[in-house]
């Protein structure tokens, strides 16, 4: 039987906590921009005065290197070679020959600046699975994780919903280039245990997401040295790495470990550190569901490889994806290529904003742009710049992150993504923008 139920008096079943809690965090700005681009999505033929999609960070720029490695070695994609052991049972750890190929292509990204042993590579279906698994091996309900505002909105859903663990903010300002500072980490440190919260770690994004800024080695050094003196864990999410187009170079907090090792003084703070990455944002693969954990603790890789039989990557991509991150080659061009264009697609970004009268961070990373529009808001807090964010929505068409979706602690920033959509695409929104701007102008001097 298929259809509609038919209507019943009795109440409905009741369902658990987790499925019924609000920690699923969707109802944040964030999540309900996605929504109005679904209802009315940009077309340039079928729909042109559509919602323009700027509020979801994948990288389309680079598509094309990709698709041509496939037509020239078909080999690589191909279901039938091999059929049977890509479709018969699968050590958990996953495919030896793909866990040395993510190890060498997460080298080729620090640009061999870090090390990585293929036999702590833990394969994970995403980085967001990645996350809240270390989430759970590292803290129980009710015990906190510090992280630096703003942040991804997403951790409220991927380090919170399920584990039951808190976030407390780290609020940093634009004073600092919102980088995090020893006075932002200890404040929020005695904040949370001052109210009887037990804090298990600290999660960076570096390179940040929404900033498009890597973190500085001094500012590593520091919480490196903060979580060995207040014996918690270290998450480095690094899922950008190696979309760093522009100078400082990254540091990885893996650079940093390493470094203390050789000098002697690094081992019981390696067992703290473990590092998230994903194929997601540097090869543009979202659809694929592939991230690591890498982890310097032997507890910490042991029960990620037992809890990883939750969030498993199929064997058809893992043996895709070795025979093309196998050929060193093709990874560093892809990667120096890869570079080339996103510094080019930020630079057009850059100057579309200035024309309409925007300011924006300077970065040097990711896939989007952390914007000023203080200048526009009707009033400086968080109801102001969501009634800003709607009107953007609603006359530009344009769907935008509100800084507030990132807990951004000063009204009137928002993160704009500009890989995912075509130069031409891209220019139709600056276009968009900048006449919305040219509007709110005239609204003031009338």
């Amino acid at each position: 039987m298929g259809g509609r139920l038919l209507a019943s008096s009795q109440p409905e079943p009741s369902l658990s906590d987790i499925a019924t809690s609000a920690a699923h965090g969707e109802d944040s700005p964030y999540f309900a921009g996605w929504r109005a681009y679904d209802e009315d999505p940009y077309d340039p033929v079928t729909n042109p005065s559509g919602v323009i999609q700027m509020g979801l960070a994948e990288n389309q720029v680079s598509f094309d290197l990709l698709e041509a490695y496939l037509r020239e070695h078909p080999e690589a994609s191909d279901c039938g070679v091999g059929f049977r052991e890509n479709a018969l049972f699968q050590d958990y750890h996953g495919l030896k020959s793909f866990r040395m190929a993510m190890a060498s292509f997460m080298e080729t990204v620090r640009g061999g600046k870090a090390r990585f042993d293929p036999d702590r590579i833990v394969l994970t279906a995403g980085a967001t699975a990645a996350n809240e698994l270390l989430t759970f091996i590292l803290a129980n309900p009710g015990d906190a994780l510090l992280v630096p505002t703003p942040y991804y909105p997403g951790f409220d859903r991927d380090l919170r919903w399920r584990t039951g663990v808190n976030i407390v903010p780290m609020h940093c300002g634009s004073d600092t280039g919102f980088q995090v500072t020893a006075g932002a980490l200890q404040a929020a440190y005695d904040e949370a245990v001052a109210s009887g919260v037990r804090v298990r770690g600290v999660v960076l994004t570096n390179p940040s997401n929404p900033l498009g800024t890597t973190i500085e080695r001094a500012v590593l050094e520091d919480i490196v040295d903060f979580v060995a003196r207040n014996d918690i864990h270290l998450i480095s999410d690094e899922i950008y790495s190696g979309s760093v187009f522009a100078a400082p170079e990254l540091v990885s907090v893996a650079e940093v470990v390493e470094g203390r090792v050789r000098r002697g003084d690094g081992r019981g703070v390696a067992a703290r550190v473990h590092v998230v990455y994903s194929l997601s944002k540097d090869l543009g693969l979202p659809g694929f569901r592939v991230g690591v954990v890498y982890s310097y603790n032997d507890a910490v890789v042991a029960a990620a490889r037992r809890m990883s039989s939750f969030t498993l990557v199929s064997s058809q991509t893992q043996r895709t994806l070795a025979a093309m991150l196998s050929d060193a080659a093709f990874a560093a061009a892809y990667v120096r290529a890869n570079r080339a264009r996103l510094r080019e697609r930020r630079d057009h970004m850059a100057a579309g904003l200035a024309r309409a009268g925007l300011a924006c961070l300077r970065g040097n990373a990711g896939l989007f742009v952390w914007v000023d529009m203080r200048p526009l808001l009707d009033e400086a807090t968080v109801v102001g710049e969501l009634r800003l964010w709607l009107q953007v929505v609603a006359e530009a068409k344009l769907n935008i992150s509100p800084g507030s979706s990132c807990h951004c602690s000063e009204p009137g920033w928002f993160r704009v993504c500009f890989a995912n959509m075509s130069l031409e695409t891209l220019d139709v929104a600056l276009q968009r923008l900048s006449c919305f701007t040219e509007r709110w102008n005239k609204s003031i001097q009338n």
